[in-house]
Parts: structure tokens; C-alpha cells; sequence
């Protein structure tokens, strides 16, 4: 067996407690599958005396990461910090230009600097393995860069935060609202104090950002995505859809197109007999459409300390193996440069929910609108609010939920219809609107 491989492990919460432990548990097995024992030889957190429920004093200690990334006797940098910049960025920047290979769980880095830290670990010869840093314990990486390097992809999409489809499982669940179901999340520990950074989209965005360089060999483009959370979605919305025979789902979307690529993420109504319609709570799940193997759908735990260290000790085991594979899939200068694809001209179905006006001829107005902008209705269906006047008969101050299924249009075309429709004066509020995707 070659020499053991040394591990410094940057960074000691939870997933660098699991780490820690997975390796002292299963070590002997990733010996006998690489060829080589693996051992972690040092770690690096603020505090030494902190209580960590293990034993450290076996480790060489670095207070500093960026000292254990450049003096370390180490072979391997596992960076578990975190952030996009400072000591987790200046960290693996010291270890890639020593030639030690990286392994982090860091999305918010490689949607920065990924392109940069590629250039500077292929220039020393180093790995830079990533594939806890999408999707948790689910292999997506290691699909996109390897497995599927034979096809030609059109699609890539899926649900890449846990946070968010709990709090939408529950809300269709339980019939309760999103501010509930998001202090249920915080309470269980499925939420952050401040949510904002995964309900408004933008936790889903850096992953998907790494998901398209991969996916279409371009640069990293982490500021050309379309985005919206899910702050907006209504119990009414959650019904609306469970009768048309949907599921809401936070998606990132990632799409070749005539114009460029798309990288959206928003909330998605999809169809409920579909894969990603399936996967619930705090689940994560991948598809990609390639030309010749058709659709995949990847489903697993998109969080949480063991199975992100899952995803981690992989990568240590590839580097253990000797397995050498391009950063993000082929050379950093190969890579292309992003092209982005107008939003504006984005085409598919769209649920479309107004509170309209109980006036004679709302309706007709609502209709020409559309069909002045070129839009083919589905379905219209009204839902009286309970309590509301009967069948028959209407009060004029008291807005009706009308919702509008669309045939596949763009989005031009629905942008420009609604501001129509809201200078008639004719809705009480701004529409609702949630894209439909088409799957097949």
C-alpha cells in the first residue's frame, strides 16, 4: 500500500465533526479500496478549548487556516468554513499554489472565484474536488464532470435547497402558512435565524451556478441569474395547484437555449406524476437531460453534517485513488464565456392568480388583455372567497380570486398582459405569477 495520505481538516462544526468521525469509522475500508490509508494529521478552528464532544489534542493545531494550508505537513486542504471570501478563500488559494489538493463544501466560493482557483490548481498539478458543495450527499459533481462527459446536455434543474422545499411540503401538507412553516424551520433546525439567503433563491443560485459551468463548459456566471424565492407563495397558491394537478416546487434551472443560456431560479408549478414532484421536506433531487442517455433524476439528502462528510470523504478517497479529473470538467481555458439568454423571451405555461373586482365585464377585460397579447387561456376558474356573496350575485368591494392557466407563451408577452390588466383597474393587488415547467 503507497504511503498514508494526510489530511488538515479547516473548519470543525458540524461537518467537520462528521468528517472526523467517518474516517476514524470507515478508514480501513477506504484503504482497502483506494490503496492508500488516509489520516487526519491536522485541523485548524478558533477554538482550541472549545468542546467538541471528540478528542483534537492528536492533531497538529493551526489556529490560522491560512498557516495549515501553507506550513502543514499535509497532502490534502479540507476547507470547511465557509464564506466566499476571506480565510476560507486565502486558505485554498495558499494550498492550490503549493500543489496540496483542496476538497471543500464551499458553494459561495466556487460561484466567486471557481474559474480562478481552476486556473491555479491546474497550473500546480492539485485536485479541486467540490462535490459536497452542491446537492450535499447527492453525487451531482461527480455525474456531470465524469459520467455524463459523453453526452451533450440541454437541461439541468432540480430542487438545490433543503429549507425551502420543507417549508413548501409543509405549507401543502398542513395548509398553513409560509411565516409558520418557516418558524417551524428555524425551530427544527432546517432554517437559519436569518433565512434570507435560502428563501430569497440565493443559496439555490450559487449552486445552479456551478451546475451550468459544469453542465455547458462556460465560466461560472453567478450574477446573470434570474431569481426569485419563495417569500410570495400563498396557501392559496398551494391549493390552486394541488386541484390543476400540480406541486410547487423551488427549482434552478439551468437551460440551453436559441439565445443563450438560461439560469433561472423561481418557483416552479410541476406536474405531480413527475420525479421531482416526489421529493419532499428537506430532500434535494438533480435532473439532467442528455442527448443520448435521455433524462436522470438524482434524489438524496441535500444536507446536514454526515451527509455532506459523505460527500467530502468521497473526494479525499478519489484524490487517494489518484483519480485526476478538470476542475470544472475540462481545462479552465477551454472553458467559454457565459452568453446569457433573455429572460424576456423565456417560453412555457404560467399560473397566474389576480384578485379581481366583482364588476360587470372584469372578466371580458381581463380576457381581451390577453388576447390582445397574443395568450391562449387554458382554463380561468373563479374561487369565491368563503363568506363572500353568493352565486348570482356580486359586491363590487370585495375582490374574487381568479386564476388563469396559459398555453405555453413568453414571458414577454405575460409581463407586458399584466401591467395592462393592472392600469384597467380592474385587479385590487399585483398578480401572482408561477412559471409551469415543461418536463418532457
Amino acid at each position: 500500500m503507497s504511503e498514508t495520505l494526510k489530511v488538515g481538516v479547516a473548519g470543525l462544526g458540524t461537518v467537520g465533526a462528521s468528517v472526523l468521525r467517518l474516517l476514524a469509522k470507515h478508514g480501513g475500508q477506504i484503504a482497502r479500496k483506494t490503496g492508500r490509508a488516509v489520516s487526519v494529521t491536522a485541523v485548524s478552528a478558533r477554538d482550541r478549548n472549545k468542546d467538541r464532544g471528540f478528542d483534537v489534542s492528536g492533531f497538529e493545531w493551526f489556529t490560522d487556516p491560512v498557516e495549515m494550508a501553507e506550513q502543514g505537513d499535509i497532502d490534502i486542504f479540507v476547507e470547511l468554513i465557509g464564506g466566499d471570501s476571506g480565510p476560507a478563500e486565502d486558505s485554498v488559494r495558499a494550498a492550490l499554489a503549493r500543489g496540496i489538493h483542496v476538497v471543500t463544501a464551499n458553494k459561495a466560493l466556487l460561484a466567486r472565484h471557481g474559474v480562478a482557483l481552476a486556473e491555479i490548481a491546474e497550473a500546480n498539478s492539485a485536485c479541486l474536488n467540490y462535490e459536497a458543495a452542491v446537492a450535499g450527499g447527492i453525487p451531482i459533481v461527480k455525474t456531470l464532470r465524469e459520467s455524463m462527459s459523453g453526452n451533450g446536455i440541454s437541461r439541468v434543474y432540480g430542487i438545490l435547497n433543503g429549507t425551502c422545499n420543507y417549508i413548501l411540503t409543509r405549507m401543502e401538507a398542513d395548509g398553513i402558512s409560509f411565516e409558520d412553516c418557516l418558524s417551524d424551520a428555524q425551530r427544527l433546525g432546517y432554517a437559519e435565524a436569518d433565512p434570507t439567503f435560502d428563501i430569497e433563491g440565493n443559496d439555490t443560485a450559487h449552486k445552479l451556478a456551478i451546475l451550468t459551468s459544469l453542465a455547458f463548459g462556460t465560466r461560472i456566471a453567478s450574477d446573470d441569474i434570474y431569481l426569485e424565492g419563495i417569500t410570495s407563495i400563498t396557501t392559496e397558491d398551494i391549493q390552486a395547484a394541488d386541484e390543476l394537478g400540480y406541486r410547487i416546487k423551488l427549482l434552478g434551472v439551468a437551460q440551453q437555449t436559441e439565445t443563450g443560456i438560461e439560469q433561472r431560479v423561481h418557483p416552479t408549478m410541476v406536474p405531480k406524476n413527475s420525479a421531482i414532484a416526489q421529493v419532499d421536506g428537506v430532500l434535494n433531487a438533480v435532473a439532467v437531460d442528455g442527448d443520448f442517455v435521455g433524462e436522470i433524476v438524482l434524489a438524496g439528502p441535500g444536507a446536514g453534517g454526515d451527509a455532506t462528510a459523505s460527500a467530502v470523504v468521497a473526494d479525499v478517497a478519489d484524490v487517494a485513488r489518484g483519480d485526476r479529473t478538470p476542475v470544472l470538467g475540462m481545462p479552465a481555458v477551454d472553458l467559454k464565456d457565459y452568453q446569457r439568454a433573455r429572460m424576456r423571451l423565456h417560453e412555457g405555461g404560467y399560473y397566474i392568480r389576480l384578485s379581481v373586482y366583482d364588476r360587470p365585464g372584469a372578466f371580458a377585460e381581463i380576457a381581451h388583455c390577453m388576447g390582445n397579447a397574443g395568450i391562449s387561456l387554458e382554463s380561468i376558474v373563479q374561487k369565491r372567497h368563503a363568506g363572500s356573496e353568493a352565486p348570482g350575485k356580486y359586491d363590487e368591494d370585495a375582490p374574487q380570486p381568479v386564476i388563469l392557466i396559459t398555453y405555453e407563451t413568453t414571458e414577454v408577452a405575460i409581463k407586458e398582459a399584466l401591467e395592462v390588466i393592472m392600469s384597467k383597474g380592474v385587479v385590487a393587488e399585483q398578480p401572482q405569477m408561477i412559471r409551469i415547467e415543461n418536463l418532457n
